[in-house]
């Protein structure tokens, strides 16, 4: 490990560390705009220039210079010093004066160091040069004046998304960066190049002039577009989520975010269910919560056991289930269940479900096989993991209709069958992954084929959830042996729908339906009663991510309307039904979660145990079907996005849209 002295001060790094992140080491701020730690290095910028003994009389750029035994490192001499103003000065030439009208003001980088490290003045007055506007897509807005070829946005392209879209043509002072032929980024990720952008070159395009950044209130929440449990920063202004940003979380998301995680929020105010609805005469009608209430109570009269009960939707959050669990309990029912997509698996033991593997821990694989699943569309912050695994030398095989995964993979076939016919590559690899999606789960015995064939290789088992209410549902045992349509079958008269708009409710015609939900999406259309409750922005909440991961996120702004919490309307629901439920606040209804599933009570992993074995049962086939078809109109909050609705035209249905010029 080389030793070497940073502005005096002794500093000792790992072998193969740049004399930047020695620097950094040793506590001193190293500017840079071309460098980023999880990116390849460029040495574009020349921001990060320090001087360097023994070595020649000049500055040096410090990202792409290994550090070595004996060094001497200044980052505040004089030579340092004037090195960065001169860099700065060549960065500010062609730069155009847009500060007043960027959206990048406020949070800018080159606004930043140009403060700290500038000169302060120009000697250049020759005229600026200007570039044309590129396009990219409805996600990202381009000024490409602003551009300082730092390259960042184009090496994320080709490293981290996989999607080599973005380049760079010409030479010199004509450089320019832009997408190929100008066409729309197709990327599920490229909203990450907006953070990636130290100027104002490339910006988001729905957020717009929308606000200055310290006008937001800054919000931690989680989101819940898919089942990966993305660390968010909820920004909003009055009663209105303006953007969503990624938090760092180096076990679940690093520092990523999937552009429906960051641009579906414009569809939390557009649908809005904001007061209670009631059917009379096959018309729903507007109602009061009272009125509401006591038709539900007229509908549960006499009723008992079985005869009632709940599905929870993918966006349920622990606390809702929880609440409408106890109140059917309260009737005594079992009746409830969270697979709403059909799916079976085993629910006997937390490992059956969940994703053991770990998020990050995809990457340390060297062989893995997909079975049923399409990581780009279900959780595209997997499939990042995934690349990673390959860089290191892991090699890919799925099995399922061949999509485009951004990486090599080798196709065993469509049918579920090719589990009993693997390569001898797979057979004889070490360090295996076995990734089940719900494709595999909704064929009948592919779950324990799946389970079979990873303990067949002496592999790792992971179940790849769509939802992100789904984990959670499964560990508080909201679940019915038989699943979904089990619960058809029982006939219940009454039945709760938290959430639920992604199924198909016509087996239950029979059954007074009950909706507690956000939007006016598929099952309030279906719905007798609809309930106005609260979104994931709206409300406090416990999220279990496909590892089991608990995470909490707080409220960022209020629900519209009438909306409230989902688990207040069910407490107050049970008062009227006479079946009062033990919780009177959060706080109490957290202790009584923890209480009865203390997994769930403290935010991480829990240990879920050795995964046992379960009886395969014979030869499985059927052809897998994909859960998801379109990645961006996935719920009934994309669905009400209008960004979302575009970028479903645009990116996967080849519509046009003319720009303003146009």
């Amino acid at each position: 490990m080389p030793k070497l002295k940073v502005d005096g001060i002794d500093v000792e790094v790992p072998a193969g560390a740049t004399v930047l992140q020695a620097c950094e080491a040793a506590g001193k701020e190293i500017p840079r705009f071309c460098y980023h730690e999880r990116l390849s290095i460029a040495g574009n910028c020349r921001m990060c220039l320090v001087e360097v003994k023994p070595g020649p009389p000049k500055p040096q750029a410090s990202c792409a210079l290994p550090a070595a035994d004996g060094q001497e490192v200044r980052t505040d001499s004089a030579m340092t010093k004037k090195a960065r103003e001169g860099v700065m000065e060549f960065l500010l030439i062609n730069h155009p004066l847009d500060c007043p009208i960027c959206d990048q003001g406020g949070e800018c980088d080159l606004q930043d160091q140009s403060m700290a490290y500038g000169k302060g003045h120009s000697r250049y007055d020759e005229n600026k040069r200007a570039v044309t506007e590129k396009y990219m897509g409805p996600i990202v807005k381009t000024v490409m004046t602003r551009c300082i070829q730092c390259t960042r946005c184009v090496r994320f392209a080709e490293e981290v998304a996989g999607v080599e879209e973005i380049g760079a043509i010409y030479r010199g002072e004509n450089m320019q960066i832009t997408t190929y032929l100008e066409h729309a980024a197709t990327s599920e990720l490229s909203g990450n190049v907006v953070d990636l952008c130290p100027v104002g070159a490339l910006t988001s395009k729905p957020y717009a002039f929308e606000a200055r950044p310290w006008e937001l209130k800054k919000t931690p929440g989680i989101d819940v577009m898919d089942a990966v449990g993305t660390n968010v920063r909820l920004d909003s202004r009055g009663r209105q989520v303006l953007r969503s940003l990624p938090r760092i979380n180096e076990d679940v998301n690093e520092e990523w975010a999937s552009d429906k995680t960051r641009h579906a929020v414009d569809g939390l105010v557009r649908n809005r269910i904001d007061k209670p609805y009631v059917r009379v005469g096959g018309k729903l009608q507007s109602a009061t919560w009272d009125e509401a209430f006591q038709a539900i109570a007229r509908a549960a009269e006499g009723v008992t056991g079985n005869a009632i009960g709940g599905l929870a939707g993918d966006l349920a959050e622990v606390e809702s289930v929880y609440a409408l669990k106890t109140l059917l309990g309260a009737y005594g029912s079992s009746l409830h269940e969270a697979r709403v997509d059909g799916a079976l698996y085993d629910v006997s033991q937390p490992a059956s479900w969940r994703f053991n593997p770990t998020i990050a821990g995809v990457e340390h694989a060297k062989a893995i096989l997909l079975v049923g699943s399409n990581p780009r569309w279900e959780a595209p912050l997997v499939n990042t993991r995934i690349r990673k695994a390959i860089k290191r030398g892991a090699k890919v095989f799925a099995i399922g209709p061949q999509v485009d995964l951004t990486y090599p993979v080798e196709w065993l076939g469509e049918d579920i069958a090719a589990l009993g016919d693997l390569p001898d590559a797979l057979t004889q690899a070490t360090d295996v992954i076995v990734i089940a999606g719900m494709g595999a789960c909704t064929i009948e015995g592919g779950y324990g084929a799946a389970r079979q064939t990873a303990a067949a290789l002496g592999a790792g088992f992971g179940l790849l959830h769509t939802a992100a209410g789904r984990v959670g549902a499964l560990e508080l045992g909201f679940v019915t042996e038989g699943g979904l349509a089990a619960v058809a079958a029982a006939a219940p008269k009454l039945l709760f729908l938290l959430g639920v708009d992604e199924t198909d409710l016509s087996a239950f015609d029979g059954a007074f339906k009950v909706y507690i939900g956000t939007h006016g999406d598929r099952g309030a259309h279906a719905a007798d009663v609809i309930l106005p409750g609260a979104a994931y922005t709206e409300k406090p909440g416990t999220w279990a991510n496909l590892e089991g991961r608990v995470q909490r996120a707080e409220r960022a702004v209020f629900p519209v309307g009438d909306g409230r919490e989902d688990w207040t309307i069910l407490r107050a629901l049970s008062a009227v039904l006479g079946k009062t439920l033990p919780f009177d606040n959060l706080g109490a209804l957290r202790a009584k979660i923890a209480g009865d599933h203390p997994t769930l009570a403290n935010e991480g992993i829990a240990l879920s145990g050795a995964l046992d074995v379960a009886p395969r049962g014979g030869d499985v086939s059927g052809a897998i079907v994909y859960p998801i078809t379109d990645f961006y109109l996935t719920n009934p909050i994309a669905r009400s996005s209008p960004t979302m609705q575009r970028c479903s035209a645009e990116l996967l249905h080849g519509e046009t849209f003319a720009e303003a010029a146009e």
